[in-house]
């Protein structure tokens, strides 16, 4: 059984949670703050986290908490569902790590589709496969099995999210993908916002290795592309 943590400071709107999510067949794990809850992920990680921003007197202690769970794990899950909808606490949420912002309003069963798919990303990276599990694109390598990127031997830590996109734009190398696309290739259900975010991320942590890293290429109006120019470079 998933076990699934919510850090949520309004008790109302945390029964509701944990109602809801109980009934779909998850274990859940409530906490009405950030240093209860680092002290439960500390000794044990949850399967994913649903994490509110502003937790009691802490106006961003949900992103504090979402650094610190980042630390412990470059890999579970996180969701910001949370009241504040405007563009600077999305974008700051994503950078942090999260692989989903949500508000607040969204519908309960909406939520439950978004859960969902980050849980069958997952399994799809544990279900054995036929075929080869590496994709090789120059300098880039992608173990699906063990859910690892390489670049230039150098490994990078990615959090769900992040690897299916860099496995859908690598796996397609060359082919521009709209936002769309790129979200029915990686199986991910979020916005064309989020997409951006996530895009934006994922180059700074090639960039940290490699400052001459250009692969990923945005094409106005289109979307985006790996760019097998440089993989035939170094080949």
């Amino acid at each position: 059984m998933k076990r699934i943590a919510i850090v949520e400071d309004e008790k109302d709107i945390r029964e509701n949670y944990i109602d809801l999510i109980t009934k779909h067949g998850y274990k859940v794990e409530a906490y009405s703050n950030r240093v209860d809850a680092l002290k439960a992920f500390e000794c044990r990680l949850p399967d994913l986290a649903l994490i509110d921003i502003g937790l009691g007197n802490e106006y961003d202690g949900g992103f504090l908490l979402c650094q610190s769970l980042r630390q412990l794990s470059a890999s579970v899950p996180i969701i910001f569902l949370t009241a504040r909808d405007n563009d600077f606490d999305t974008i700051s949420g994503l950078r942090l790590g999260a692989d989903d912002y949500l508000t607040k309003d969204i519908g309960l069963e909406h939520l439950m589709v978004r859960i969902s798919a980050l849980f069958r990303r997952i399994d799809v990276l544990q279900k054995p496969v036929q075929q080869s599990n590496i994709i090789t694109r120059g300098e880039l390598i992608i173990d699906s099995d063990r859910m690892q990127i390489s670049w230039q031997t150098n490994t990078l830590d990615f959090t769900i999210t992040e690897f299916w996109i860099v496995y859908a734009l690598a796996n397609r190398a060359g082919i521009v993908r709209n936002r769309q696309q790129l979200m029915s290739d990686a199986n991910m259900v979020v916005d064309d916002n989020t997409i951006t975010s996530h895009v934006k991320r994922i180059r700074k942590k090639f960039i940290k290795i490699d400052p001459t890293f250009n692969e990923i290429n945005a094409v106005y109006g289109m979307g985006y592309r790996w760019d097998i120019t440089a993989i035939e470079k170094s080949d």
